[in-house]
């Protein structure tokens, strides 16, 4: 689980960083990157809410 979360937060801060280059200075080669990371992190946090939840039935 610590990996899975690990792996969360680079996508995050690589998402959050081109995400504020494209509102900020309206650069879209940034956008399409925060786009890209968004949908790798999609099964990331799929598979962070089936662990969890099997945590929470122990």
């Amino acid at each position: 689980m610590n990996e899975l979360l690990a792996q969360l937060q680079m996508k995050m801060e690589a998402f959050q960083k081109d995400a504020a280059l494209q509102a900020e200075k309206g650069n879209k080669a940034a956008g399409q990157r925060a786009r890209c990371v968004s949908l790798e992190m999609e099964p990331l946090l799929k598979q962070f809410r089936k662990l969890s939840l099997a945590a929470a039935k122990k």
